[in-house]
């Protein structure tokens, strides 16, 4: 944090760190800092990365984790590695900041919030879920607040349920119910909306880019094949301009299970019923 040089660590022995949750931009990347490059300094990223890091070393923490310069994306296997491993690695961290560049210093979050882009990308339920402790700054990065002080403002515009939120057992919560958290989440990629909901089913797979939707029905099959939870079958067909109705089995998105946030089955084994 005090350097901006990268440092790898295997194993057990990763010291403690911050990881920084946010949206994306014109980002420095792995091989910027990895070569030195001299322009790195005119990416908008940098700033923030920079921020990220002086905070981060403000907080008596020597390394931080930022997603967008700490994986090398030109290597398949890196980067398999690293989405397979993301709940994880945001689980583990001591502390993670989530900057919303979205929210002007000069707003109210309180009421303002929901509004900015940022509440639905920046505050994906794959990376709010798991973490001990969360801060939140604005563009100017000014604090606005604690997960624990905003936590009924966050799990409002997450959907979350707040149990969850604070670290509650994500065994308490069926498949749908998770699945309605990610129901208005959106990526840049298709693939993505099924590979950053992999850590809350604890689902490892392959990441396929070009795939497309067909990545979200893997996720199912594989939620399927290690939970037997019949819910992930009561996702909600939306009707289309002529009348007709999504198909199949499986759902084709997230987008279906919104309505879920409060279903319950009465147990997980094949041959259960809904309620």
């Amino acid at each position: 944090s005090s350097t901006l040089k990268l440092h790898e660590f295997i194993g057990s022995k990763i010291p403690p760190y911050a990881i920084l949750s946010h949206t994306r931009g014109e980002e420095v990347s792995f091989q910027d800092l990895q070569s030195g490059n001299l322009n790195v300094a005119e990416y908008k990223g940098f700033d923030k990365t920079k921020q990220c890091c002086r905070i981060t070393a403000g907080d008596g923490f020597a390394f931080a984790w930022v997603d967008t310069c700490c994986i090398n994306k030109t290597s398949s296997a890196e980067l398999s590695e690293a989405i397979n491993s993301m709940f994880r690695w945001y689980q583990r961290a001591a502390v993670c900041y989530a900057y919303l560049a979205d929210i002007p210093s000069h707003e109210n979050p309180q009421k303002e919030w929901s509004a900015f882009r940022t509440s639905r990308e920046g505050l994906d339920a794959a990376r709010t879920n798991c973490l001990r402790a969360r801060d939140f700054s604005r563009c100017d990065w000014q604090e606005i607040g604690s997960k624990l002080s905003l936590q009924g403002l966050v799990s409002e515009v997450t959907k979350i349920h707040l149990v969850a939120l604070m670290g509650g057992d994500l065994d308490c919560w069926n498949a749908a119910q998770e699945m309605s958290w990610a129901s208005d989440r959106t990526t840049t990629r298709e693939e993505d909306i099924a590979y950053c909901l992999m850590g809350i089913f604890d689902i490892n797979m392959p990441m396929l880019y070009g795939e497309g939707m067909k990545a979200f029905i893997r996720l199912q099959e594989e939620i399927i094949r290690i939970s037997h939870d019949q819910t992930i079958l009561a996702w909600r067909s939306k009707p289309s301009l002529y009348g007709s109705h999504d198909g199949g089995l499986l759902a084709n998105g997230p987008h279906l299970f919104a309505k879920l946030s409060n279903v319950a089955s009465s147990g997980f084994e094949v041959g259960g019923s809904l309620e």
